[in-house]
This record gives structure tokens, C-alpha cells and sequence, in this order.
């Protein structure tokens, strides 16, 4: 019986697999793709998912710790390596957002009264679960989209990230652009911390009305009158859209919800789950233009070699393809849906000092990292991740698509409705800004007009 009972739970683990930085468990959204199946889009020989080396921070760490170079330090308070690793992958304790859903790796030991930690900068997430036997990480490597990782926390002479492929079960399917990506998802959670079916749940970005947000989440901070899901838990009879609790709302502290200790920190602070919450999405439109333009370019090119026609230059198909990816990824970028605030947000640590004081600035002193949080997330609406390796490493005639149309943009050149939302006075606040802090920049930004000529596949204008 005792040896059924271990089977069983792990037959539940292989099912839920990791479930990292998600908020409820989406086994049944498995990869779609009008062109491709999941193993195809992975294995494709333009992408090569599982062969490929990663190149992410955690490959990264992991040269150098085995080459002596630094060294993880194991704590006995409860935390193993946690501490440790945040430290090496320079991740702030103020970026912890609690969950107690019953996802990830280690589900059997999620609960409200044992939430998972989740961590994060502009590259990487941590997963870390009290008693847990793994910490759970997860990249956004410049190439293959969401790599995942686990350590194990046992002391050990040569500590080892150990990469989980397997993870891509929950983290490839829609809800993350149909790539290996990332999500955050908001349930109706019992009072052990399952998910209830028959009332939905939501995965969540910066699109998503406050009221939708954070279901099976921990949140601290105030926001006024608005309302959200955190902190609650649900029973059958409810009825999702006559949710009408306050008592999860404007919490300062949770010390009277959960007993949190052993953990960082005792905060789940709402401006850091806010930038979670837009980060992960970007995260995932960013690897689908990458995954898109290989693998367009490579069966263009294996169309021209059979039609021995040139490949100077791009396809009408090919083209399409890049365009409709990169103008999601702008859309997104620009914050064209984001939801309003109407009301100040605060949080409950100095995340957000932390997190715009590490913002490139211009001669006024502006980054895109600067907070609004009254109205919307930013002051200034374009991504941070602008900056990031991921974006920059995007296929050369995917970014300068992208770097044309957002110049036409910014500069008021384009007529696309879509980005009507965009004020005169954002669009110009995000060019300065840009010109004087965006590295490799096309030299075009500094123009008053757009030169004419096509996108070639070298990324460069004719």
C-alpha cells in the first residue's frame, strides 16, 4: 500500500511537472501551431531545443562554479542555497511574490500555510519551496526561450543546476505564445490550495483588469479601491463573477494569514508581482519572434535552393511572418492594452527603488524603469526588456523590423490604429529616451524621417 502510495504521487509530479511561475496547473493547453506540433517547433532544425547548449545565466553559473571561480554556500537555517543563489544570480529578496497554489515540481508541499517563493531581475526566476528538496530556476536564454533548472538542497562538495526539459508539458502551450516560456496565472484556490475547475482561472499580464489578478497569490501593499483576487480562499459555491471579499485587500502585512518563517522575506509585494506579471509575457513575445524568423528564414532557404532562386532577398510568406510576430511583440512592448490603475499603488518593500535605480538613464534623468503606478505600471510605456540580451539577440532582420516600426512609431510616421493609445507626449519621451540609453541603436533614430527601402534578410535597409 505505502509503495502504491509513493507511485502515485509520482505519477501526480509527472503531471503537474514543473509548473514553476505559473499559478495553477494547464496540462490540457499542450502546444498549437497552425504549422507546427510541439516536438516539431522544439526540434526544428532551426531551433534544436533540447540538443542545443543553453547560453543563459544558469550556464553561465555553472561554468564558473565549476571552475572554482565562485562557490554556492549551503545554509542550515532552512533556506540551503537559496540566499546563495540569489546572490550569484544577483537577484533581489524584495522581488518575492508568494504563491500557494498547488504547482511546480513540488506541489505536495505548496499550500496556504507553505507557499512557494518566487524571485526574479530581467533574466532569470526562482522557484524555492520551505522543506522543499529542490530550488527551481528558470532563464530566458537569448536563443531557446525559457530554459528550466532545478539544484537539489542537499549539501554538496559540487552542486550541479540540472536542466529540466520535461518542464516544457505546462510551459509550451498558448498561454505562452507557443514557445518554452513563462506564465503567471491566477485560480479560485481551496483551502489546501488545489485550483476549483468549474471556476476558471486567468493567466495574467499587464492587459489584465486588477480584478482578475493574483488568485492563489499572497499580496502586500495598498491600491485603493481597486480589487483583486490575492489572499483568499474559495469554495464551490462561489461564484467567480460575484467575488465581493475585502478581506484580502490593501494587507500591509501577512503575519496574520501565514506564519513565514524561514522565508527572506515576509512580503509578496504587489509592484514587484505587477512587473512579474508584464515581464513573463514579454519574455515569451520576444522567444516567439525569435523561433518565427529562424524558422521561416531556414524553409525560405530551403525553398530557394530547390527553385535555385537567390535568397537575398524575403519572401512574401517569410515577410508575413516576421511582420505578424513582430507586430504582436510591439503591441505588447508598448503597452497598447495595458489595464488602468486609477488608483496609487504601493508596495511593501523597496523593490521598486531597487528596481528603477538600476535603470539606464537620460540627461533628465528618465528611464523605462521608472514606476507610474497611479495610472498604469510605467511612467514611460515601452519595455525594459529593450535592453535585455533576449531582445538584442533577436534574428538581425526580426529586430531591424522591429526597430523600423517602432521609429515610425515613436516619430508619429505610422497610421496603424493599433498604436493609437500611444500619447504625442509618450511617443516622445520614449525616442529621447532611447536615443541616448538603447546601445546599437539604428542610426536612423536620430532622424527626423524614416529612409525608404525594404527589409532584407540581413536586417539591413536597401
Amino acid at each position: 500500500m505505502v509503495r502504491s502510495r509513493k507511485f502515485a504521487k509520482k505519477i501526480i509530479v509527472l503531471i503537474a511537472f514543473f509548473g514553476a511561475f505559473a499559478c495553477a496547473i494547464d496540462s490540457a493547453q499542450l502546444l498549437h501551431s497552425s504549422a507546427f506540433s510541439q516536438q516539431q517547433l522544439f526540434e526544428h532544425d532551426a531551433i534544436n531545443y533540447q540538443q542545443a547548449d543553453p547560453t543563459d545565466a544558469i550556464a553561465s553559473l555553472q561554468q564558473r562554479l565549476d571552475k572554482g571561480e565562485v562557490k554556492l554556500v549551503y545554509s542550515e537555517d532552512g533556506g540551503g542555497y537559496l540566499r546563495s543563489v540569489l546572490k550569484l544570480l544577483h537577484v533581489p529578496i524584495s522581488s518575492q511574490g508568494l504563491v500557494f497554489s498547488k504547482t511546480s515540481l513540488q506541489l505536495f508541499r505548496i499550500s496556504p500555510s507553505n507557499p512557494r517563493a518566487i524571485y526574479f531581475n530581467d533574466n532569470v526566476y526562482v522557484g524555492w519551496v520551505r522543506s522543499g528538496e529542490v530550488i527551481e530556476v528558470s532563464t530566458a536564454d537569448p536563443n531557446l526561450g525559457a530554459v528550466f533548472y532545478t539544484l537539489e538542497q542537499t549539501a554538496t562538495p559540487n552542486p550541479k543546476f540540472v536542466r529540466r526539459s520535461e518542464c516544457l508539458q505546462c510551459h509550451s502551450s498558448r498561454s505562452t505564445k507557443d514557445v518554452p516560456g513563462h506564465i503567471v496565472r491566477s485560480i479560485f484556490p481551496d483551502a489546501s490550495g488545489y485550483g476549483i475547475a468549474p471556476m476558471g482561472s486567468h493567466v495574467t499580464d499587464h492587459s489584465s483588469p486588477l480584478k482578475e489578478r493574483w488568485g492563489g497569490w499572497y499580496v502586500t501593499g495598498s491600491h485603493g479601491n481597486l480589487r483583486h483576487l490575492g489572499n483568499l480562499i474559495f469554495n464551490a459555491r462561489d461564484k467567480p463573477d460575484q467575488v465581493e471579499r475585502t478581506d484580502g485587500l490593501n494587507l500591509l502585512s501577512l503575519s496574520k494569514k501565514v506564519n513565514l518563517t524561514g522565508y527572506a522575506s515576509t512580503n509578496s509585494d504587489i509592484v514587484a508581482l505587477m512587473t512579474l506579471e508584464h515581464q513573463t509575457q514579454m519574455h515569451n513575445l520576444i522567444a516567439r519572434l525569435n523561433y518565427e524568423t529562424r524558422i521561416a528564414l531556414q524553409q525560405q532557404a530551403a525553398i530557394n535552393e530547390a527553385l535555385k532562386a537567390p535568397n537575398d532577398e524575403l519572401r512574401d510568406s517569410t515577410r508575413r511572418r516576421i511582420e505578424n510576430a513582430g507586430n504582436e511583440l510591439l503591441k505588447y512592448l508598448l503597452f497598447v492594452d495595458e489595464a488602468k490603475l486609477n488608483a496609487q499603488i504601493k508596495g511593501t518593500t523597496n523593490f521598486a527603488q531597487e528596481f528603477s535605480a538600476a535603470g539606464i538613464k537620460d540627461k533628465k534623468g528618465r528611464s523605462l524603469r521608472d514606476f507610474d503606478l497611479q495610472q498604469r505600471l510605467f511612467k514611460y510605456p515601452c519595455s525594459f526588456l529593450i535592453y535585455s540580451e533576449a531582445f538584442d539577440s533577436l534574428p538581425p532582420v526580426a529586430l531591424e523590423y522591429v526597430y523600423r516600426k517602432l521609429w515610425l512609431i515613436l516619430s508619429g510616421q505610422d497610421a496603424d490604429k493599433t498604436f493609437a493609445p500611444l500619447t504625442a507626449a509618450d511617443r516622445e519621451a520614449i525616442l529621447a529616451i532611447l536615443r541616448e540609453t538603447k546601445q546599437n541603436l539604428p542610426s536612423y533614430f536620430q532622424l527626423k524621417n524614416l529612409p525608404s527601402g525594404k527589409i532584407k534578410e540581413t536586417g539591413k535597409t536597401e
